[in-house]
């Protein structure tokens, strides 16, 4: 395939690196099977102890450098990384697609996330501003400015296996921190293809080596890293359980977590919703990505009055939806990532049965010719109840839960009666059930949303969410402020020595 050899994809690969220099690790790797195909696309090799010191080691002497920079000429090097990016898009679009398995216009569209948060981060360069304050001290001026922080340690997903990472990445660079990238074991070839354009605008401006390292390997990788007082911000993404353990770990040694963990997201369609866009946007939020994004739509908090229509008009939408290969644009839907997500998928459908729930659209696994992975299923959406265990959980796969309300006060406890946070959407167009959705009262998520869907955050907003997400915020607003410390100046122009308070303290 081209877009492999384009993007510097071997059968093999160092699966760690500083920079320009591909490292040695352990003798073990991680092998990538597409889960389009289920054929072997590649494999990296995995960090050991001593590798992944020296690639600290090297970060640590990249900082020291890399902090002198003026910011925006750290944004300039973050420019020409958008625009090599998009001389990349269609190949890094293609292995993103091939690799993970979402359709290839999400595979493009991440690309563009990334392109999209490095033209944020390249005016934001010139904008990390601090407060000038009044001192109650005659002859005295405050104010505070940020510094870098130091190694910022990123642990990314399979579902998004390159924006994440440049979210993060882009804040953390312009921001003045040298960065330490653990993949997910089931995308690696992804990294080494951005570890590639990297590379290559680095050397072309005289990066230090180290400001961009990629650490390949399993969960010893991401412990390391937890534990190490080297790394002062650890940005995780996955699972609620996996972002227990990293903030456990981070918090016992009073370090930074920056946690982006499970949703269990909810649209709310009100009896005064636009019928056409609240369908078209449950059926995204539910199916995108075949149900594998942390903001998918899992639950639909349908108004009594219009729940037999709604969900007449959903068995009649996922019959329009084509499952196949996503590398075909006109496919709707891709596979699991492998089969174990389809276990898990086929176990939560069990369950929801077993529970109560009654499937108005059935699930399955798909068989036959272009289905070959095993790893292609049906969407399936359910009727069921808030409380069931299985409502409750976060299934990384295409199934969708269908609830009834009365008023709309029973609908936001719906939505918010779950131990997730992370997105939520009302579809109506009644200003005052707007308004209450998005007041105090209303959603507890990190983002919430009117007339639009659960997922496809824009990057110019703090994307994360609240409860068991974890409370992180990433990508826009002012999330670059996690990526640095916050100094308190006090200067004294005075002849004088007033103390604080009116504090007298004669000799």
């Amino acid at each position: 395939m081209d877009f492999l050899v384009n993007l510097g994809i071997k059968p093999i690969n160092e699966g760690v690196s500083t920079g320009k220099n591909w490292i040695p690790g352990s003798s073990e790797k991680i092998e990538s099977f597409s889960p389009v195909d289920g054929k072997l696309i590649g494999a990296v090799t995995t960090a050991d102890a001593t590798s992944y010191r020296k690639v600290v080691n090297t970060a640590q002497a990249a900082f020291i450098e890399w902090r002198k920079w003026p910011a925006p000429k750290r944004g300039e090097v973050v420019r020409q990384i958008g625009e090599a990016l998009r001389a990349k898009k269609d190949d890094l679009g293609k292995l993103v697609s091939y690799e993970m398995g979402k359709s290839l216009q999400e595979g493009y569209g991440e690309v563009q996330e990334m392109i999209d948060i490095c033209d944020f981060a390249v005016g934001l360069s010139r904008q990390l501003h601090g407060l000038t304050m009044h001192s109650e001290r005659p002859g005295h001026r405050m104010y505070e400015q940020w510094h870098p922080l130091g190694l910022v340690g990123i642990i990314s997903a399979f579902n998004f296996p390159v924006a994440v990472w440049s979210w993060n990445t882009m804040l953390a660079w312009i921001c003045g921190n040298v960065c330490i990238w653990k993949p997910s074991e089931k995308t690696p070839l992804c990294s080494i293809a951005c570890q590639n354009i990297v590379n290559e605008v680095f050397e072309k401006n005289q990066v230090p080596e180290g400001v961009s390292s990629i650490i390949n390997g399993g969960r010893n990788v991401g412990e390391w890293m937890s534990n190490d007082p080297a790394v002062p911000l650890v940005s995780a993404t996955g699972s609620t359980r996996m972002g227990k353990a990293v903030g456990a770990a981070v918090g016992a040694r009073l370090g930074r977590a920056l946690l982006e963990l499970g949703g269990n997201n909810a649209i709310i369609i009100s009896k005064d919703a636009d019928l056409n866009i609240a369908i078209t946007g449950a059926l995204f939020g539910a199916v995108g990505t075949a149900g594998q994004r942390c903001t998918t739509t899992r639950r639909l908090i349908i108004h009594e009055s219009i729940y037999d229509t709604v969900k007449e008009k959903l068995v009649n939408a996922y019959k329009q939806l084509k499952i196949g290969n996503p590398l075909d644009s006109a496919n709707h839907v891709g596979p699991l990532i492998d089969k174990d997500a389809v276990k898990q998928y086929l176990q939560s459908i069990e369950a929801c049965k077993a529970q109560g729930g009654n499937f108005i659209i059935e699930g399955g696994v798909l068989e036959g010719t272009g289905y070959e992975s095993g790893c292609y299923v049906k969407p399936c959406v359910a009727e069921a109840e808030n409380h069931y265990p299985i409502v409750q959980h976060e299934t990384f796969a295409p199934i969708l839960y269908l609830l009834k309300y009365a008023n709309i006060e029973e609908a936001i406890s719906l939505q918010n009666g779950v131990p997730q946070g992370l997105s939520s959407s009302i579809m109506t167009l009644n200003l005052r059930e707007a308004e209450q959705f998005l007041s105090a009262a209303g959603s507890d998520c990190g983002i919430a949303n009117v007339n639009i869907g659960t997922s496809g955050a824009e990057i110019g907003g703090a994307f994360g969410g609240e409860k068991e997400t974890g409370g992180g915020r990433e990508s826009g607003s002012d999330a670059w402020k996690n990526y640095m410390r916050r100094q308190t100046n006090t200067i004294n122009y005075s002849t004088q020595l007033p103390l604080a308070q009116g504090i007298k303290f004669d000799l």
